[in-house]
């Protein structure tokens, strides 16, 4: 058997090593500033760390997964029911995944898929950033067999691996979106769904497996904590899972003066009065910004990707990313622009009567397909309607193309009349956002040369 030897990326070599305690206590000016830089760190993984909770731990949730290295899958599109994140698409049925790659890495097999039927298992880590593809677009729609590794891993690569993706965490997941073209098309979508097969690499090679990996006690998600002070509690026992990057070294060291470090405790009631009232205003002057940054974005450009592809300011962006809407394809897969207010610059409102225009020859450039879908605001999610239509696009039967060959989409709560209503995108009766998604989108809108036209209030 050929076998090939793969060095892991260069990490922190223990997470005792991560942050070391600090020797001088903080003034309250510099906890407040630690504060600020520490919330914006942990936001996208803490945000992250509710759906992975929920999905592999929480066995009341409706999204619970079963743990992990697994796929749970879904033979419909996304409904107001599913909270399991914020913005879902409803494009394309969902297949969830967690890997545990602290004992041995895990074989992902993938069948060979027939044009035109789109599918991709997007990977992410611990921090949200999308480290792997694979799917249509990035690698073909041939069957593939490819090998997820962990941090810390530093085995050999078998025979017959298509492909090995190495990740900076050691647990992982996939959102993995396929085509559905229909109701009659759900034995079909099931069938291929069924072929995603996730397999131990002592399995996949038929040797003995390793001794398990320790059990992990994981805290309960109560958002209210997790987006306040005790922020710490949560990023700290992600942190043991989380090994240092080299870059962020200096990082750790500063937030370790307010007690952030891998399996660190942390009681907020145990700090000086004046420490604990820096850190939670740091707290919220950092959330009260993120928000305001995240209100004024119009396209998901530079949002999701890997920590090289979000750049020198990648924690506001995976941080905005994660508030606008979690797990979001990096753009080369799909480009996601967004409207939140309106031309006054007041928040978008479904009691108003609103029409998104697209002028003739100005419909979103893909390859694949494109949508637009609405959401409630401040819950993010998808909207219970008279019409069960959640979103609207290129896909939608009955969809009309006015004389010119423009389109107008309408988007407002009451119904807009029978000669509109083909067109017609529900909203609800207050605060909305929408979100248009461009599958496999084309140079024009990677390059910012085409965008989504600004949305007009009818008369």
């Amino acid at each position: 058997m050929t076998m090939a030897s793969v060095p892991g990326p260069a990490l922190a070599a223990t997470p005792a090593a991560i942050a070391p305690a600090a020797t001088t206590a903080p003034t309250p000016a510099e906890a407040k500033a630690i504060a600020e830089e520490a919330w914006l760190y942990a936001y996208a993984p803490l945000q992250g760390y509710q759906t992975f909770w929920n999905q592999t731990q929480n066995k009341a949730f409706p999204g619970y997964v079963g743990g992990f290295n697994r796929f749970r899958h879904y033979s419909r599109s996304a409904t107001p029911a599913d909270t399991d994140i914020v913005t879902p698409n409803n494009d394309t049925p969902y297949s969830w995944a967690w890997l545990d790659l602290r004992a041995e890495p895990i074989v992902l097999k993938l069948p060979a898929v027939k044009a035109p039927r789109y599918y991709v298992n997007q990977w992410f880590d611990l921090y949200t950033h999308n480290f792997a593809y694979t799917g249509v677009r990035a690698t073909g729609r041939g069957a593939g067999t490819y090998l997820f590794g962990g941090p810390r891993w530093r085995g050999t690569v078998p025979k017959g691996i298509t492909k090995v993706f190495r990740a900076e965490t050691d647990f992982v997941g996939t959102l993995t979106r396929t085509q559905l073209n229909g109701p009659d098309d759900i034995p079909a979508l099931q069938a291929l769904q069924a072929q995603y097969q996730l397999i131990p690499l002592s399995r996949f090679e038929g040797t003995q497996p390793p001794r398990p990996a320790p059990a992990v006690t994981w805290p309960a998600w109560d958002a209210a904590k997790a987006e306040g002070i005790g922020f710490i509690s949560y990023l700290n026992a992600l942190l043991p899972f989380m090994p240092t990057v080299p870059s962020e070294r200096a990082l750790m060291a500063r937030f370790a003066r307010i007690g952030i470090g891998p399996g660190r405790p942390f009681d907020p009631n145990q700090l000086q009065p004046a420490t604990r009232s820096a850190i939670e205003a740091g707290v919220a002057a950092a959330a009260a910004n993120l928000r305001t940054k995240a209100l004024a974005q119009s396209s998901s450009k530079g949002f999701f990707g890997t920590r090289d592809e979000l750049g020198s300011d990648y924690l506001t962006y995976r941080a905005m990313g994660a508030m606008l809407g979690i797990y979001g394809n990096s753009s080369a897969e799909a480009f996601y622009a967004s409207q939140q207010t309106g031309p006054d610059g007041k928040v978008l409102d479904g009691r108003r009567q609103w029409v998104l225009r697209f002028p003739a020859g100005q419909l979103p450039p893909v390859r694949e397909f494109w949508s637009i879908t609405m959401y409630n605001l401040p819950q993010r999610l998808l909207v219970a309607n008279p019409i069960n239509r959640y979103s609207i696009g290129d896909r939608t039967q009955g969809l009309k193309l006015g004389p010119d060959g423009s389109l107008e989409i309408y988007l407002q709560h009451d119904n807009p009349g029978p000669d509109k209503v083909s067109n017609w995108l529900p909203a609800p009766a207050g605060p909305f956002f929408f979100v248009g998604r461009l599958y496999g989108p084309g140079p024009s809108a990677l390059s910012g040369q085409w965008q989504l036209p600004p949305l007009q209030e009818r008369p």
